[in-house]
């Protein structure tokens, strides 16, 4: 059995897996439920903004429509969160193990990441 199917039986690959967290709000995601589960959807969108621009209005409701329509059903659907979406609430996922290595690694190694981390 080579590398490769080894990788595709025990879950995600390792391509998933640097997609998954190639994008800075998904990361955000993960590293919050990482520390502390469950977690609000508001918490993570306020952070999310206040980070980015302040308190700008229009950043929040930017912000607000990509989690929703974008990044929490792309990791919803991965199996790395768990989204109640009526109550807000993300909880690790059935998966979560899986990607919990990077994210522990990126965080221990954050001051040697370029500046945009998370």
């Amino acid at each position: 059995m080579s590398s490769k199917e080894k990788n595709e039986g025990s879950g995600g690959t390792l391509n998933e897996l640097f997609e998954i967290l190639s994008h800075e709000y998904r990361r955000r995601i993960l590293l919050a439920v990482a520390q502390q589960n469950p977690q609000d959807e508001a918490d993570i969108t306020s952070e999310a903004v206040a980070e980015e621009h302040g308190d700008d209005g229009d950043a929040l409701e930017h912000v607000k429509t990509g989690l929703h329509h974008v990044h929490l059903p792309k990791l919803a659907d991965a199996g790395f969160i768990d989204w109640d979406r009526d109550s807000g609430t993300i909880t690790r996922g059935p998966r979560f193990e899986e990607i919990e290595p990077l994210l522990k690694l990126m965080h221990d190694h954050q001051d040697e990441l370029p500046e945009d981390w998370p």
